[in-house]
């Protein structure tokens, strides 16, 4: 999945639909969100900032895609293999969704990607996992803090999107197959946990320094966030929203076995 900006004074943004730490529903629908595409995108703000939100989900998709099939080479066991060859066959195709409606409400995928592309590719850059432990916190924290924060912005989409939205964060199982593979690698060797949660925390803060890089440039998308397009969520509820995802996110990482 992909990163998207906290301000400053907030904290964190990821998981898939059936993990039981994704934060606390959001508050009421706002107007646009009992609105269908046709209506919402007369403001064209707001279908700028649309574009923007898709552009940025499609090419963390295509990223992700790219990720597990590179963790893949460093599984140990050729069922550990199979399994994120199966979870990155699922990333693709999330982002073939995404690219097709991108292409129709009329916007060019590629471009629509573009100006997302070096923050997460710097991302990746900046967190390459060194062993297989690695790769599988990183998924695991990176997806579920980019999950949290697009399904809180989906609660106030138009009807339309919201839909596609929600159903490109399905969980692909990568959640609970690194639960399982982490904590069982800490049994059996307890002192991987502190080097893993430092890892963690080093992906947090990467997370959140290269996510308030882009959308800094995108302003549409920086006024759906803040406020104006998307009425109703306005600068309290973003620290509490947040706040929910900060809660989720301390809840996975007991959920690993590792200090948050």
């Amino acid at each position: 999945m992909p990163l998207m900006e906290t301000p400053d004074n907030a904290t964190a943004p990821a998981a898939g639909a059936d993990d039981p730490t994704n934060p606390s529903e959001p508050t009421a629908p706002t107007v646009i969100a009992a609105q269908d595409w046709a209506t919402a995108s007369a403001e064209p703000q707001y279908r700028a900032a649309v574009v923007d939100l898709l552009g940025a989900l499609a090419y963390g998709e295509l990223a992700a895609f790219e990720r597990l099939a590179e963790d893949a080479k460093l599984a140990p066991t050729l069922a550990d293999k199979a399994a994120l060859a199966k979870m990155a066959a699922a990333e693709f195709h999330h982002f073939e969704q995404l690219n097709d409606r991108l292409r129709a409400i009329d916007a060019e995928p590629t471009e629509a990607m573009e100006p997302f592309a070096k923050a997460l590719d710097d991302f990746h850059h900046l967190t390459a996992p060194s062993d297989w432990l690695e790769g599988l916190v990183k998924a695991y924290v990176g997806d579920s803090i980019a999950s949290d924060f697009y399904r809180e912005v989906a609660a106030r989409l138009d009807t339309d999107t919201r839909a596609l939205v929600l159903a490109v964060l399905d969980d692909t199982g990568h959640g609970n197959f690194a639960v399982e593979k982490v904590r069982a690698a800490i049994e059996a060797e307890p002192r991987v946990g502190g080097r893993l949660a430092l890892w963690a925390r080093r992906l947090m803060g990467e997370a959140l320094s290269q996510a308030q890089r882009v959308v800094a440039d995108r302003d549409a998308l920086s006024t759906m966030l803040v406020g104006g397009v998307a009425d109703g969520f306005d600068l309290a509820e973003v620290g509490r929203m947040f706040s929910r995802i900060t809660e989720a996110h301390t809840k996975r990482m007991a959920a690993l076995g590792l200090a948050a």
